[in-house]
């Protein structure tokens, strides 16, 4: 055999183990062969595709070390949230309680205009088993938008803006509802009589006049659709958002959210909770519903061993998602977030998006590709 054929295929194996051993786990899952991750990656920019990873390590001290990878990321590169604004809204809600003496989680209350009791604790339940958008909207309407964004700020959330409502012709009036709450049987009532919020603000995020155009009243406009109005949360928020909630310990506590402890595992249950958990009908509500992670793209249900503390969103064609999952039984925990539009025709609120084709499966593979690696490193 020609020893230059031998000596060149040396080269070539050694060149390519070491662009290999110097890829970051996002680049090894964005090379992956999966035809669910590649008609992504070919055309990748159209679909602006941001994506966030954390590996978790324990020192021999055993604090946590966290070792963060970053792909696209562009915090004035707007994606619209969707549901994901739901998890600070839940985790305020919960600290709005623990500040009060005379209510708690499971207080019961009833909103003007419904004949329903709730509580925060129910709600909390319906936002993360199925992102119910009623749930998140009785919340807003207890801590108003100025509330919620100042108290955000004190903690260092700077980008996000919670502006509105959701899925509601209301969304982003500033008068809110009175509520009232029934701490007992033998106690007065307590009414929250809440003030009309301020006027919306216009975010100045690059990139928020988005697309070719955008139906309204059922008719098409010819021009861009601008989300300067909506509700905006960057990945990097969001990320750094579940990181802080899930190790609280690893960061300064004057930005960390004042959650007791009890209310903080309250909140974290909330988030791994199963529809089937949360008693909602399987057939409709499977485990994957709002799980894109890992499993998405399927219908069947999630191991026992594997838990994902998570929030989803999806709509105006776009699909976010930013989770913790630990698989106990591998002693396996990660974080990863990620965002996706999939809007082929560039028109917005036709209800014409490409999410159970291309989406929610690139989603499912990119969690499969992350757990695979980090089974991989702990063996």
């Amino acid at each position: 055999m020609n020893t230059n054929y031998i000596y060149n295929m040396r080269y070539v194996l050694i060149l390519c183990l070491f662009v290999a051993s110097c890829s970051t786990p996002i680049e090894k899952a964005l090379n992956s062969s999966s035809p669910l991750i590649t008609r992504v990656t070919d055309s990748i920019d159209k679909y602006e595709v941001q994506i966030l990873f954390t590996q978790i390590d324990s020192t021999d001290s055993g604090e946590v070390q966290f070792t963060d990878y970053s792909y696209g990321l562009n915090e004035q590169n707007y994606f619209y949230p969707a549901s994901t604004v739901k998890l600070p809204v839940a985790v305020l809600a919960a600290e709005y309680a623990d500040a009060r003496e005379d209510i708690t989680l499971d207080t019961p209350y009833i909103i003007d205009g419904d004949e329903e009791l709730h509580s925060i604790s129910d709600d909390l339940r319906q936002i993360f088993a199925v992102s119910d958008n009623k749930a998140y909207n009785r919340l807003y309407e207890l801590l108003g938008r100025d509330y919620i964004n100042s108290r955000l700020r004190e903690k260092g959330y700077t980008q996000t803006t919670i502006q509105h409502r959701l899925a509601t012709p209301e969304a982003a009036v500033n008068a809110r509802k009175t509520i009232q709450f029934f701490p007992s049987y033998t106690a007065e009532s307590i009414i929250i009589t809440n003030k009309e919020d301020k006027d919306l603000i216009a975010n100045n995020v690059v990139g928020n006049k988005k697309g070719l155009g955008y139906i309204e009243n059922g008719k098409l406009v010819n021009e861009p659709m601008d989300f300067g109005l909506k509700n905006h949360f960057p990945l990097q928020e969001q990320h750094h958002f579940v990181k802080s909630l899930v190790f609280p310990n690893s960061f300064e506590t004057s930005k960390k959210f004042e959650l007791s402890e009890t209310s903080r595992q309250r909140v974290l249950k909330a988030m791994k909770t199963l529809p089937r958990d949360a008693k909602y009908n399987q057939e409709e509500y499977y485990d994957s519903y709002v799980k894109f992670f890992m499993y998405g793209d399927v219908t069947t249900p999630i191991p026992d061993n594997i838990h994902i503390y998570n929030k989803v969103g999806f709509a105006y064609g776009t699909l976010t998602e930013t989770a913790y999952i630990e698989d106990t039984q591998n002693d396996i925990r990660f974080i990863i977030s990620a965002t996706i539009l999939v809007n082929d025709n560039q028109i917005f609120n036709d209800d014409t998006y490409e999410y159970e084709q291309i989406g929610i499966p690139f989603l499912a593979q990119l969690g499969r590709e992350f757990y695979e690696q980090e089974k991989e490193r702990k063996e």
